[in-house]
C-alpha cells in the first residue's frame, strides 16, 4: 500500500492501491454510460454481497444518513421502534427515531456486554414494535449483537429487524437470504458505509432492503423526507443512467473496486479472517496487561476497545504510536482516557497488525512498562495459525 500510516481506527480504514487508482480515474458525467456501466456493476456486486431478494441503495452520504434511510422508509411517525443498544451508535437510533415522531424504547446493555435476549422478549411482548434496530458491531465498545438468537425473537413478535452493519458489513455475516429457525425469519434491513471492513474511503452511504421491509415502505405512503424516500432511489438503482441526484463518480469507481476484492477473497474466507485478526489482536495485548471491554465470546471481528493498564498515559500513548506511524482511536463516554480503540478490518493484513503489536509494545516500553514486544509478536501469529492451514 502506498499509505504513509497505519491507519488502525474504527474507520476509516486502509485503501489499497488499486481503491486509489480507481479513485483517481478521470471524472465522467454521471450520465456517461461508461461511468453508468460502473455504476450497475457497484449495484449488483452489493445485491451479491448481501443475496437480498429486494433492493440496494449506493448513494452519497455516511453511515448516519444510511442509519436514516432505513428507519424513514419502514417506520412512521407514531409507531414503535426498539432499540437494541450495546454501545454509544447504538444509541443514536434513539434520537434519530424521535426526531420523525417514531415512539421509541430502548434496551441498554453495560458496556462490553451484549443486551440479553430474555429482555428483548420481554420487551415485544408487552409491545407491538414495527421495528427493531440492531447494531451488529458497536464501533464504542467493540461488542457484537448475538444475531442467532435476536433475529427469531424479533421475527416472532412481528417486527422487522433492521441492523446496522456499519462496522461489520464485508466482515461478518449479514446474509439476508439466511433463515433464522423459521423460513420467514430473515434480516429485513441492513445498512453500513464505505470506509470500514468494505475498505473504501468515506461518503457512500450503503443499504439493502428485502421484500418485507420494501412492502413496508409501500404501507406508509407519504414519508416525511426527500433526499432519503428510496422511492426516490429505486429508478436509479434500476438504471443507474436516469437522474435523481449527482452521484459521486469517483467514489463510485473505487467502491466498485472495493468490492471486487471483497467478492474474489470470499464472504466466507472474510468472516474467518476478521474473526481470527480480532482474536490474534487482543491475545497479544494481553501481554502488555492490557484487556478489551468485550469477553471473547462477544467481541466483534472488526475492532476492538482496549482498556489500558494503570498508569498509562492516553493521550501521550497515543500521540508516541502515531509519531511511529500507527493511528488508533480514544475511547468514547466514560471510557475515554481508560482505553484505545483499534479497527483490525476490510484491507488491513497479518503484517500490518503485528508490527502494529510490536510497536505498541515498544512505545511502552520508552513509557516506562515492563513489557515484550517480541513475546507478543508470537503470540499473535500463534493465534493465526488456524487461518494458515
Amino acid at each position: 500500500m502506498r499509505n504513509e500510516e497505519m491507519l488502525l481506527i474504527p474507520g476509516p480504514t486502509p485503501v489499497v492501491d488499486s481503491i486509489y487508482d480507481a479513485l483517481a480515474q478521470e471524472t465522467r458525467g454521471h450520465t456517461d454510460p461508461r461511468f453508468v456501466k460502473i455504476f450497475k456493476s457497484a449495484i449488483e456486486k452489493t445485491r451479491e454481497m448481501f443475496k437480498t431478494d429486494g433492493e440496494v441503495f449506493v448513494v452519497s452520504g455516511s453511515g448516519t444518513l444510511a442509519m436514516e434511510m432505513a428507519i424513514v422508509n419502514t417506520v412512521a411517525g407514531g409507531e414503535k421502534l426498539l432499540v437494541i443498544s450495546q454501545g454509544y451508535f447504538g444509541d443514536r437510533f434513539i434520537h434519530l427515531g424521535k426526531a420523525f415522531g417514531i415512539e421509541v424504547d430502548v434496551i441498554q446493555s453495560e458496556w462490553g456486554s451484549q443486551v440479553q435476549t430474555k429482555d428483548v422478549e420481554e420487551k415485544l411482548t408487552a409491545g407491538n414494535y414495527k421495528a427493531v434496530t440492531i447494531t451488529h458491531a458497536d464501533t464504542s465498545t467493540g461488542v457484537a449483537a448475538n444475531l442467532d438468537a435476536l433475529v427469531p425473537v424479533i421475527k416472532k413478535h412481528g417486527g422487522l429487524v433492521i441492523l446496522d452493519g456499519v462496522c461489520a458489513t464485508a466482515a461478518m455475516e449479514e446474509d439476508m437470504s439466511k433463515t433464522y429457525g423459521h423460513p420467514d425469519y430473515k434480516i429485513d434491513v441492513v445498512l453500513t458505509g464505505s470506509q470500514k471492513a468494505i475498505g473504501v474511503p468515506p461518503g457512500l452511504a450503503v443499504v439493502a432492503f428485502n421484500q418485507s421491509a420494501l412492502a413496508a415502505r409501500e404501507k406508509i405512503g407519504r414519508v416525511p423526507a426527500y433526499y432519503c424516500d428510496i422511492h426516490n432511489w429505486i429508478p436509479i438503482m434500476n438504471d443507474p443512467g436516469k437522474y435523481f441526484a449527482t452521484p459521486p463518480v469517483n467514489l463510485i469507481y473505487a467502491y466498485d473496486e472495493g468490492m471486487k476484492l471483497v467478492l474474489a477473497e470470499g464472504m466466507e474466507n472474510r468472516y474467518k479472517r476478521h474473526k481470527a485478526y480480532g482474536r490474534a489482536v487482543r491475545t497479544a495485548l494481553v501481554e502488555y496487561g492490557m484487556k478489551a471491554i468485550a469477553n471473547e465470546d462477544v467481541a466483534a471481528a472488526t475492532l476492538s476497545c482496549i482498556l489500558y493498564p494503570e498508569g498509562l498515559n492516553d493521550a501521550a500513548f497515543r500521540a508516541a504510536l502515531a509519531e511511529k506511524g500507527v493511528i488508533v482511536a480514544g475511547a468514547l463516554a466514560h471510557l475515554a482516557g481508560k482505553a484505545f480503540r483499534i479497527g483490525h478490518m476490510g484491507n488491513t493484513t497479518n503484517e500490518m497488525l503485528e508490527k502494529a503489536v510490536v510497536l505498541i509494545g515498544e512505545t511502552m516500553k520508552e513509557m516506562g512498562f515492563s513489557v515484550n514486544p517480541e513475546k507478543a509478536a508470537v503470540i499473535f501469529q500463534q493465534c493465526l495459525s488456524p487461518l494458515k492451514m
